[in-house]
């Protein structure tokens, strides 16, 4: 799962020193306003949305009053983040009321998973995007205006959106998201997302390439490479005498674009992430020593049921190894707690692993059964709320004091950073 995320997208680069997407009010007769929940990925569609809009005569804008055309693009990783986008419609759906020619739409994994919902049931919305139907928006945006209901949430195998520029909506010219893939072919029983954003593909090398390249000539100095498991990145090209592309040799072409582009990826599955790319990560001193590496759980057994594929033994060697070829790489993990039929002893496992694992950061939730999953399907969800509380507030403190100790153990040293804009609190 890429890391969790929940911000607003909704204004170009205010107040930055490069600024790639500015609305013009002059220049657009039509105005869009997009919100984003979810993982990076979701922050990265919205861009490739924003190119199509551009292309259709929309600008951008951060003010909901100028706006003819309202998006919000969804996650379903978690309830709370479905639990704000209805709460969200239900402000836009009384905006309607005054500007009755406004329309509001949805994208992305919620609206692949709920689209009769909003569109019947509710009626919150006049469109209904899927994250694999987002070149159709233009026509569905006038089929909306004319009055019907517009929906396409048919997945895909082959669309990557190569060749669609994003449009960094909220960046700070200096760090930006470069798509690699789409898809899942995990299927993690906790997960929605092999459901809503359908099977792997990747995306063709020579456009990722030419991206990350043209991003470093406008003056971005770091880029992180995305994908729901970077690490299964596998291109054919077309040129039988070409050899297969794998994430390792991609990872390596793009921190040879210069040795100013700090470098980094998101998200790794254990089972995956080879001694390649570990050797990669080391030979280039532009690649930032960093891996996101989801444990979830340190119970094999539950391990087993969330369908994994890896025991709590083998992911300890995995970052036992990863220790061995980077001894300073820093890592960061994804924990669940309270999972169908978790014990008491389960979670003391869990504990264990992370502090094997010593992790400089988490991103810690309670178990939130989904709609549409396997473990929905197959489990029951019977560990008392109270009790993945308790879990969740132990995991979060085991995490605090490995952060603080990691943290104070760098005290006294010298790092090179990369500077991204003015500290809000200070200009000095």
């Amino acid at each position: 799962m890429l890391e969790f995320q929940e911000k607003v997208i909704n204004e170009s680069n205010q107040g930055a020193a490069y600024q790639p997407f500015e609305s013009d009010p002059n220049q657009y007769s039509k105005h869009f306003y997009i919100e984003s929940y979810g993982c990076q990925m979701n922050f990265n569609d919205s861009e490739i949305v924003a190119s199509i809009l551009q292309e259709e005569g929309f600008g951008a804008t951060k003010y909901l009053e100028q706006a003819n055309l309202i998006l919000l693009n969804t996650c379903s990783i978690r309830e709370k983040a479905e639990q704000t986008v209805r709460n969200r419609l239900q402000i836009f759906r009384s905006l309607k009321k005054e500007n009755p020619g406004l329309v509001i739409g949805v994208l992305g994994c919620m609206a692949e998973r709920l689209k009769a919902k909003f569109l019947e049931e509710e009626k919150l919305v006049d469109i209904v995007v899927g994250p694999d139907a987002y070149r159709t928006l233009p026509s569905l945006i006038v089929e909306a205006e004319g009055g019907q209901k517009a929906v396409n949430v048919l997945l895909s195998r082959e669309e990557t959106y190569a060749d669609i520029a994003p449009v960094r909506l909220d960046s700070n010219g200096v760090s930006a998201f470069v798509s690699i893939m789409r898809g899942c072919n995990n299927m993690c029983t906790f997960c929605v997302v092999p459901f809503t954003r359908g099977r792997e593909r990747s995306r063709d090398v020579a456009s990722i390439l030419a991206e990350a390249q043209d991003l470093f000539d406008k003056g971005y100095r770091e880029v992180t490479l995305l994908g729901q498991n970077v690490d299964s990145y596998h291109f054919v090209p077309n040129d039988e005498s070409a050899a297969v592309v794998t994430f390792a040799t991609l990872l390596e072409r793009v921190a040879l674009i210069s040795p100013k582009l700090r470098v980094r990826f998101s998200t790794s599955h254990p089972k995956d992430i080879t001694d390649d790319v570990l050797f990669t990560m080391a030979k280039y001193d532009n690649i930032c020593k960093y891996i996101h590496l989801p444990v979830q759980s340190g119970s094999t057994r539950v391990l087993q049921l969330m369908n994994r594929t890896y025991t709590k033994e083998w992911y300890m060697k995995k970052v036992e190894r990863i220790k061995e070829i980077m001894p300073h790489c820093a890592l960061s993990s994804d924990v669940i707690t309270g999972f169908c039929t978790e014990t008491e002893e389960d979670h003391q496992e869990t504990l264990a692993v992370m502090e094997h694992a010593n992790y400089d950061l988490s991103y810690m939730f309670a178990y939130s059964e989904r709609p549409g999953t396997l473990a929905q399907r197959r489990y029951d969800d019977d560990v008392p709320e109270d009790v993945k509380k308790r879990r969740l507030t132990e995991v979060i403190e085991l995490q605090n004091k490995m952060t603080r100790a990691n943290y104070n153990a760098e005290i006294g040293k010298t790092f090179e950073v990369l500077i991204e804009n003015t500290s809000k609190r200070s200009e000095r």
